[in-house]
């Protein structure tokens, strides 16, 4: 998908000096995923782990009340990493991503029937390829709200931001401590283009993975 290093193009801003995350993740850096990991997953869940992968770009996320989300996004553009940290970058929780799709949204009409009211995203649960995830956002008992972030992303050619409405399900997977998330997310970049990503993504321990 080579959508993600063309997000913005010219309007990017300079790209600031690479910083260092939680784990010691920066945009450049080499990632390893243990070697174990991959059969230890399967049968509980379809989230792929890939080989050694480079980080092509790093996002951040602040979420307020000492709450981060560092995003960190490989140049196999099929996955991510995200880190939940708190206070001085206490980390909460590692999960690793699979891009499942990525649609670009042509019309009003389009969004509500994809995300919006007419869609199942917000409901208390939605069904993805037979399974049934809970809603992790929202207390209502009908469809609630996309929740609004603001993503700042690094790559070695440009720095950007993008605004997301995102809506994030799980299900426990039977193994302990490593739940399956499913993400959707609207996603408007600065020149107003709006799409909408899918992600499926397994609970990490932080031992899972390598920094090169």
């Amino acid at each position: 998908m080579g959508w993600f290093k063309d997000l913005l193009g010219s309007h990017a801003a300079p790209t600031p000096a690479v910083a260092i995350g939680p784990l010691g993740m920066a945009q450049g850096k080499g990632l390893r995923f243990d070697s174990t990991l991959a059969l230890l997953l399967d049968g509980s869940t379809t989230v792929r782990v890939p080989l050694d992968q480079a980080i092509w770009s790093a996002g951040w996320i602040d979420l307020g009340q000492s709450n981060k989300l560092h995003r960190y996004y490989t140049n196999d553009e099929d996955f991510w990493v995200q880190i939940h940290v708190t206070g001085d970058d206490q980390i909460e929780s590692v999960i690793l991503f699979n891009y499942l799709s990525y649609v670009t949204v042509n019309s009003d009409a389009e969004l509500q029937r994809l995300a919006g009211a007419n869609s199942p995203i917000g409901l208390p649960t939605y069904t993805h390829n037979g399974i049934e995830y809970a809603r992790e956002w929202g207390t209502e008992n009908g469809q609630t709200e996309l929740v609004p972030l603001s993503e700042r992303v690094v790559n070695p050619d440009e720095s950007y931001t993008i605004e997301h409405r995102s809506m994030l399900y799980a299900r426990e997977t039977g193994l302990t401590d490593r739940r399956e998330l499913l993400l959707f997310s609207v996603e408007e970049d600065a020149e107003g283009t709006i799409s909408l990503s899918t992600s499926l993504g397994i609970s990490l321990y932080t031992t899972d993975l390598n920094i090169l």
